[in-house]
Order: structure tokens, then sequence, then C-alpha cells
């Protein structure tokens, strides 16, 4: 049997039609960049979000950098982030001059560990930038604790988390923005890179609408340097159908996640753990085991699609050399990067792909 870990034609044959439909609309009204359909599409985000306000920008590294860029992050400053995730969290940082420090992750959830934080902050610390990984979201109660004593901005990475909730709240409501990404493979994609900034603060929301538009409110005139961080219509015309679907899709992949917890639960590869009070949309299924690489070769060749997600933490990659972060020095973030495996979890799944791949895990790794 095959199993590849993504299958996005298995998303987009059912609802075909509807997408060609409103990608038909955009190509006929010329309106192709901004617009009203990209208004539309941040009116339904923000009220899924739960947010006010929705900004509608080119990528989710875009996002981050310009909600960054908003809060008046500058060289020398330094804003606290993760090792473990996507390069985007630390780059957009270095980006702006600014420095990222790394802080070690909690071992059972893959998040920013709070209890890491505090060591970490100096007299240059202006923001705390927590990433909600593989969809659930980081304690971001404790987070926000250790920001409000040393008078510091949270900035919510959730990349990964759209829908994802903590305590019945949801991704980018628990601080003072969410940035989102809406690449392909996210749970919610696009045909192409867009992303989203959610906020509930009236100044910061203006203030990233200009910012996307090269700081510029009318044409010609420049209250801000920003950069062009405009979202295509095309993509949101492609979002605003899918977005009607999302939960549903994250329904099935829950029951996906389920189901690899019952038939992996008694194995000695550790299934995902997730928070009390967390909702997982399970953006990805990630296991750890032993021998990872040799595990992964050998459900290649059973037909097993499977990811790393990450192999090399960031503070160990050439281009952050300069920070002098020595190896050894987050030893969860590195022992991770050794042992984490993403299975298949995409809705489209059926029962019987899912026991394959669990049984097949069970007679590799016994």
């Amino acid at each position: 049997m095959e199993v590849k870990l993504l299958d996005l034609q298995e998303q987009y044959l059912p609802i075909r039609h509807e997408i060609r439909g409103a990608i038909d609309e955009v190509c006929d009204s010329q309106a192709l960049i901004l617009g009203p359909h990209v208004e539309d599409f941040e009116r339904k985000l923000a009220a899924y979000c739960g947010t006010k306000h929705a900004i509608g920008v080119s990528s989710g590294t875009d996002a981050l950098l310009c909600a960054l860029m908003a809060i008046g992050i500058k060289p020398d400053d330094e804003v606290i982030c993760p090792s473990f995730t996507f390069f985007a969290t630390a780059g957009s940082i270095a980006r702006l001059g600014a420095k990222p420090v790394f802080a070690d992750i909690d071992p059972r959830t893959f998040n920013l560990d709070p209890a890491r934080i505090e060591p970490k902050i100096t007299r240059r610390t202006k923001a705390i930038l927590p990433v909600h990984l593989f969809g659930q979201l980081a304690d971001m109660e404790a987070i926000n604790e250790v920001a409000a004593r040393h008078d510091l901005v949270v900035i919510e990475d959730a990349a990964q988390a759209i829908g994802a909730r903590r305590h019945g709240k949801p991704a980018c409501g628990h601080a003072l923005a969410g940035c989102l990404s809406f690449y392909p493979t996210k749970n919610l994609g696009a045909f192409g890179d867009a992303g989203a900034i959610c906020t509930n603060d009236d100044a910061l929301a203006d203030t990233c609408r200009l910012l996307r538009v090269h700081g510029s409110g009318h044409q010609y005139h420049h209250k801000l340097i920003g950069g062009m961080f405009r979202m295509a219509a095309i993509q949101a015309a492609v979002l605003n159908v899918k977005l009607k679907y999302l939960d549903q899709w994250h329904e099935g992949r829950r029951r996906n996640a389920k189901l690899y917890d019952e038939l992996l639960g008694d194995s000695s590869v550790a299934t995902p753990t997730i928070d009390e009070g967390n909702w997982s949309i399970y953006n990805q299924y990630v296991i750890r085991v032993s021998d990872r690489d040799d595990v992964r070769r050998e459900l290649a060749d059973r037909g097993i699609g499977t990811a790393v997600y990450y192999p090399i933490p960031l503070h160990l990659q050439a281009c952050f050399s300069y920070l002098g972060v020595q190896n050894g020095s987050l030893p969860e973030t590195e022992r991770a990067c050794r042992d984490v495996l993403a299975l298949p979890i995409y809705p489209e799944l059926t029962e019987e792909q899912v026991r394959y791949v669990a049984a097949q895990i069970r007679d590799i790794v016994r």
C-alpha cells in the first residue's frame, strides 16, 4: 500500500468547481492585488480567529516580518524565540538587524518552555515570539506572565495553528497579534504563498496595513518605511472557499490522530502529548523514535511517506553561527531534532491507511 505524507489533490478535487469559479471571478474583475476579495477574506478570517482585525499579507514569513516591524523591532534589539521551528521565526528577527535569542522547548509539546525564557531576558529584550508548533498552542498564560513582568511584547507565530484553541480561545487571540501562514501544506492552504496578521489592537492593525504597502496610506505619500507584503486576490478567493471546510478538515486530522494514538499507544514510540486545555489541529502528527533515520528509510521502502520537522536546530545553522550558541546549549531542542518523525495525518486518509502505517511502525520498531 502507498500512503503519501500529504495528498493535496484529494482535498482539491471535491471542491474544484468552487475554487475555479472563485478564481474566474477574480480574473473577470481584474482586481488582482488586495481589493474586495482580500477584504472579504479578511473579515471572515477575523471572525474565525475571534479577533477584530485580520490583515492579509503575501506569506507567513512576511506576516512575522511585518508584525515585528509594526512593534518597532530595530537593530540590536533582542527577541526570544525557540530554535526548534521553521526558519522564518528567527529569520524575520535577524532580517531587521535584531538578535534572535533562542530558548529551549518543553520536550512534551515541542513548544517554547516558559521556564526557559526569563534567564534569557536582558536590557535589550523587546519581545517574545512563541511558536504554536505542529498545531497546538504554547503555554500562553505562563509566557504572558513572564512578558508582563518585564514589559515585553508577545507575538504568536501561529503559522501551523489556525483554528487551534487553548482553554477555548483560538490561536492569534492570546497576545498582541498572531501571524498565520497559508502555504499550500497548511491546514488552510492557498494556491501559493499567503499569510495574515490577526490582532485586536486598532493601532497595530493600522500600522500593519501601512507597512504592507511600503508605508503608504495614499499613493506616493509614505508615512513609514515598509515593504511589499500585499496579498494577491486570487489567493484570497481560494482561501475564502477553503475556509468553509476548515473545521471539517480539522476534525478529519483529529480523527486520524486519535486512531494513531490508540494503535501506537502501547508501542515503544512516543506519540504526541497535547497539553491540558489545548485543542490541537494536528498540522503535523509527530512521533519520537530511536534510530529515526533508519525507521524512516524502512517506512519509505514500505510505501509510507514521512518527514522530519526539523533535522537541524536554528542555533546550529551556519547562518546563525555569529550568535555563538554552542552545540549542547539547548539539549531538548537538539534531542528533538534527532528523534522526531512526522506521519501522514491529512484528513482524506482512510482508516485502512492509518492502520497500515501504524502496523508497519510497530513491525519496524520492536
